[in-house]
């Protein structure tokens, strides 16, 4: 059986492709700290899996990687502070977070006997690119990657995954071990949080906010399900071709404005809000779509989720879970008013 460790493991991408991992049945360590990852139903039931091992551990403490272990034949470096709102509201983190936590892993790894690392970088390392100088739509690895405003926020997030692929790359060249990059282009889909623009437009439509705000609706993404994401993460790590390889994951073909998503979302639920159309956040990119041919002629991959479908399985996955919070609340508010009236 093989071993598997995943940082970030609570995470979005993380969980799932522990899940995926787990079903498969790999021996699989899931690493954690619980800062946006969170110990829900799902995570505790799949923690509960004779195969799975959950670490809650900070990476970016000294000495954290002791708790880690060794001989690994697969490690999914995930872990990292993620969230447009992150990227504006507290840029020092998400650079000393990303950062520091990377050096020590890749200090971790090459002591450690493990097999192939996989990087998880982001589409955002093409934006400062695309703003300046534009780019191929779609957008092809093996453009330059530019940090077009140092004064801009959002580019911390960015900045961190050129350094994080920097870092990779050159340990990888330094100690000799097999490693691919990718870079994940709007992965969607169930467990997501509400820190991107899906799950917060599905949060919204559940609260029939009207009128409905659309920040930036002549932008377009690609937008790539999960299941598609992590068949994808699964073929680049277990595939020789890929080694010292870096990947975009994505899905080219379903490329949709802003505005367009909100109107696909709102006729799935049956809403008819009116709309407010405001500017995009500051330092977004028109436009973002992955060229995959590399990772197809190496993997075989291609995407099999449509929107329309993907977007089906999350609306209803956080419909859901809000019915299950609103009925938590309401317990948890009961149960106070209950203890005020014996009092």
């Amino acid at each position: 059986m093989a071993r598997v460790l995943i940082t970030g493991g609570a995470g979005f991408i993380g969980y799932h492709l522990g899940k995926a991992l787990v079903e498969d049945g790999y021996e699989v360590t899931l690493c954690d700290n619980l800062f946006r990852g969170k110990m829900d139903g799902d995570l505790a039931a799949l923690c509960q899996r004779t195969n799975v091992h959950f670490l809650n551990c900070d990476l970016t403490a000294p000495r954290s990687t002791e708790q880690l272990g060794v001989g690994y034949d697969y490690v999914y470096h995930l872990a990292a502070v993620n969230g447009t709102r992150y990227f504006y509201e507290m840029p020092h983190v998400v650079l000393r977070v990303n950062v520091l936590a990377l050096t020590n892993v890749l200090d971790w790894f090459v002591q450690a006997g493990c097999g192939k690392m996989l990087f998880a970088s982001s589409s955002e390392v093409y934006a400062g690119t695309a703003r300046s100088f534009g780019v191929a739509i779609p957008t092809p690895e093996d453009v330059p990657l530019v940090v077009d405003d140092i004064h801009n926020p959002r580019l911390s997030y960015a900045g961190s995954k050129m350094i994080g692929e920097l870092l990779v790359l050159n340990y990888a060249r330094a100690y000799g071990f097999p490693y691919t990059i990718v870079r994940y282009h709007n992965i969607y889909g169930p467990r997501m949080g509400h820190e991107h623009v899906i799950p917060q437009f599905c949060l919204r439509i559940l609260r029939r906010e009207d009128p409905f705000p659309i920040y930036g609706a002549d932008e377009t993404r690609a937008f790539c399900y999960i299941d598609d994401a992590i068949r994808a993460s699964q073929l680049v790590m277990e595939c020789d071709e890929t080694n010292s390889c870096t990947l975009n994951i994505g899905n080219p073909h379903e490329e949709i404005a802003m505005v367009d998503l909100a109107t696909l979302m709102f006729e799935l639920f049956s809403f008819h809000p009116s709309v407010n159309i405001h500017p995009a956040p500051q330092g977004s990119v028109k436009r973002r779509c992955p060229d995959i041919s590399r990772l197809t002629r190496l993997t075989g991959y291609r995407p099999q989720t449509t929107l329309r479908t993907g977007l089906v399985k999350t609306l209803l996955w956080n419909q859901k879970a809000v019915m299950l919070e609103e009925a938590q609340l309401e317990k948890s508010e009961s149960a106070r008013s209950g203890g005020q009236m014996n009092g």
